[in-house]
């Protein structure tokens, strides 16, 4: 994938996340994921699981399997620096927090709003 498409594939799959349309942004992540070098695929795929789980949670209904898959996105995205691939991981990390305390506690997520995708924030 030329370098031009994969940044429109990326931008199309961080907008999916961030409009909660998680099973579409999995894909459209994963379109870049089966061709990524070893040393990037932890990256996206942290991400992909991510959107997964929480396809699984609020599209499915399942929290088991939502909580394994964003507990394991996120261990994915701890392999990379806090802002990474013009992402806040930091900040997606902490937002992923409270929802991975509530599903390890059978509590229920609806009064919590799902995390974004967001630019690392400029040190001022």
């Amino acid at each position: 994938m030329d370098t031009e498409r994969k940044e429109q594939v990326f931008r199309r799959g961080v907008d999916l996340f961030n409009e909660r349309k998680f099973f579409a942004c999995h894909e459209a992540l994963e379109e870049i994921w089966l061709e990524e070098t070893p040393a990037e695929k932890p990256f996206y795929q942290g991400l992909i699981q991510v959107a997964a789980g929480f396809h699984q949670l609020l599209e499915k209904k399942n929290p088991r399997g939502a909580a394994s898959l964003i507990r394991r996105g996120v261990k994915k995205l701890e392999r990379c620096p806090p802002a990474y691939g013009g992402l806040d991981l930091a900040g997606l990390r902490a937002a992923l927090t409270p929802w991975l305390d509530a599903l390890a506690r059978g509590q229920p997520t609806a009064a919590l709003a799902p995390p974004t995708l967001n630019p690392p924030q400029s040190a001022l």
